[in-house]
């Protein structure tokens, strides 16, 4: 007997979409061929930045290589010192940065480092991760309950929290299409999750792709380090300048919410 049309649809289709995984996975190969293996570490830029009166402000980062600063080329290039040296001049105050994010993290990998800086007591926690969910297929819903419960916890030990979520990766150059798209649209839609895992939690999400989206994908040779993987200087520059005011707005709000007197508006004259 011959297969009906409604059996031989469901064939090509099968077929069709056992050619674009074949694809997919090809050149997913191709990429991390292209990018090459990593030959070095991220710097080292813990320690204390600023200086001023009163009980320094401690910040904690946590996630991925990106939150590491993988690419950077100075520790002061990194995106903890960047926000660290921001936040201490605006407060006028010392900030203690501890950086416990790992190279090749993922969600899974929260909980461990939440632990870490716990020790620490930090009154603000910067989260950067979500890439490697990504080129590891961790479902979305998955990753989005792991950094929920990441928030949570920071939340619940007084932590404020700015989760800066996943980036555009369809930015990413060495990745040839169609995974570029295919990337692009699972970033997009990772970083949404991670928004509203964010809020759900009590913690405040910015949207690195919406905002820097554009500048990486015009400005590859100035925005990503050699690898053509990990931002550069400039990017690590870009990234902690869109961080930054959720940092501040997250340092300023005290126990009860109220501003504290070094960021409050000025008087107006009569």
């Amino acid at each position: 007997m011959r297969p009906g049309p409604i059996a031989r649809s469901a064939a090509a289709l099968g077929a069709t979409a056992v050619a674009a995984a074949g694809l997919l996975t090809a050149q997913a190969f191709e990429a991390r061929r292209r990018i090459g293996r990593r030959t070095t570490s991220a710097p080292y830029a813990d320690g204390r930045y600023g200086s001023g009166p009163g009980t320094s402000i401690r910040l904690a980062i946590l996630g991925d290589s990106g939150a590491a600063g993988l690419g950077a080329g100075h520790p002061e290039d990194t995106i903890g010192a960047i926000l660290a040296t921001g936040l201490a001049q605006v407060s006028g105050r010392t900030v203690t940065l501890s950086n416990h994010a790992v190279i090749g993290a993922q969600t899974s990998d929260l909980d461990g480092q939440v632990d870490r800086a716990l020790w620490t007591k930090p009154h603000v926690a910067v989260i950067m991760i979500g890439a490697n969910d990504i080129t590891h297929v961790v479902p979305r819903s998955l990753s989005a309950r792991r950094l929920r419960r990441a928030v949570a916890r920071l939340r619940e030990s007084g932590t404020e929290v700015v989760m800066a979520t996943c980036p555009d990766l369809g930015t990413v150059k060495p990745v040839p299409q169609p995974l570029r798209s295919v990337m692009r649209r699972a970033s997009r839609r990772r970083a949404a999750a991670q928004a509203e895992a964010t809020l759900a939690a009590g913690g405040r999400p910015v949207s690195l792709g919406d905002r820097l989206g554009s500048g990486f994908d015009d400005h590859p040779d100035i925005m990503f380090s050699a690898d053509r993987f990990h931002p550069s200087t400039d990017g690590y520059s870009a990234l902690a300048q869109a961080l930054l005011p959720e940092v501040i707005a997250a340092w300023s709000l005290g126990s009860e919410g109220e501003i504290l007197p070094a960021l409050a508006e000025p008087a107006e004259q009569p």
